[in-house]
């Protein structure tokens, strides 16, 4: 197998998302940070430490390896990350925030098992959908036991993403195409039954559907959400100017970042930022059609409609085009975890692009 050069055009998108994501999470968190901890970088410098570091040696160490090796292990990344999964709900390193068991703690280090499951299941679909043992039975039961544990914490967003990207997946394997109906059905299904089941989700419907029925309640987010993106004009009110993120909006520096940003920026701004997961989409689509090889077209695939799906699903909502769903904003939201596995994400894509096979 040849190798091409590195792909300094991919490099350079990544670059400028990272990069955005800095600037945007340094004007956004400010404020929050001098209230809370008395000075206005504890953020920016917390996604640092445990964002943008790991993440890089990550990125590095998954753009140097050879993915051959990521293949052969896949299962076993698979079952420890469900191992971690299971892990949240034990009373001692298991930690609650916003009402979801999703994050793992040991004294002052916490993380979300979710964010990387994101990664370590597409590695997995990529490396089972090519290998002899495929059959639609199995990607179902797999399918099946990551939905109940996401569930159960419960992070139906991530659950969203991971299906939606799984089906992407599934469909580019060449598989037949009313096995894809069957998982879409399925998967309407299962949302249905959520929602009936669940309060809090059925409410979250309704509020997408009327968010006006209640603007100081439970249409509040949407509401202020809307208000604020078309306050900020064309231009934008300037960087650090948005009031919303003095407490008006929830999440100002996670959910609802892109809010403040676009305020700040305006829709010049924001039409620049979507721009770049525009041209992502197009780069990760260009470097899955140039190789050759089936594991590394799914994982090509499986990468960039994860990154793409999480950052419209999360703007889309926060324009009121789609329900809240609680994901945060690819590369841009605070989050280490999150950061971590994304710029994990950026060293695979990477080491696809330079292989000529």
């Amino acid at each position: 197998m040849a190798k091409r050069s590195l792909d300094y055009f991919l490099l350079a998108i990544f670059a400028i998302l990272v990069l955005m994501g800095v600037l945007i999470l340094a004007s956004s968190s400010a404020s929050f940070s001098q209230d809370r901890f008395g000075h206005p970088y504890y953020y920016l410098i917390h996604q640092a430490l445990f964002g943008l570091i790991p993440g890089g040696i990550l990125a590095l160490f998954f753009f140097k390896i050879n993915l051959e090796k990521i293949k052969k292990i896949a299962p076993l990344l698979l079952l420890m990350n469900l191992a971690l999964l299971a892990m949240v709900f034990l009373p001692i390193i298991g930690r609650t925030a916003g009402g979801s068991h999703s994050w793992l703690g040991i004294g002052p280090i916490s993380f979300q098992p979710s964010e990387f499951l994101k990664l370590t299941f597409i590695i997995y679909l990529s490396s089972f959908l090519t290998s002899s043992r495929r059959s639609f039975p199995a990607f179902l039961i797999i399918v099946g036991l990551v939905s109940l544990l996401l569930i159960f914490q419960p992070d139906v967003g991530t659950l969203g993403i991971i299906v939606l990207t799984a089906i992407l997946i599934y469909f580019s394997a060449r598989t037949p195409i009313w096995h894809s109906v069957l998982v879409v059905l399925a998967g309407i299904g299962g949302l249905a039954a959520l929602m009936k089941f669940s309060v809090y989700r059925f409410s979250r419907l309704t509020t997408f559907l009327h968010p006006t029925a209640d603007p100081q309640g439970t249409g509040y987010q949407i509401t202020q959400s809307v208000i604020a993106v078309g306050s900020g004009g064309l231009l934008g009110r300037g960087l650090g100017l948005a009031q919303e993120k003095f407490g008006l909006l929830p999440q100002p520096i996670s959910d609802s970042i892109f809010v403040i940003f676009a305020k700040e920026a305006g829709f010049a701004g924001a039409i620049f930022l979507i721009s770049f997961f525009l041209i992502f989409l197009w780069k990760g689509i260009k470097i899955a059609k140039k190789t050759k090889d089936p594991f590394y077209q799914l994982l090509a695939i499986g990468i960039t409609s994860w990154i793409v799906l999480q950052a419209f699903i999360n703007i889309g909502a926060m324009i009121g085009l789609l329900p809240l769903t609680g994901i945060p904003l690819p590369f841009i939201s605070y989050g280490g975890s999150a950061l971590t596995i994304e710029l994990a994400s950026i060293g695979i894509l990477l080491n696809i692009s330079k292989q000529r096979t």
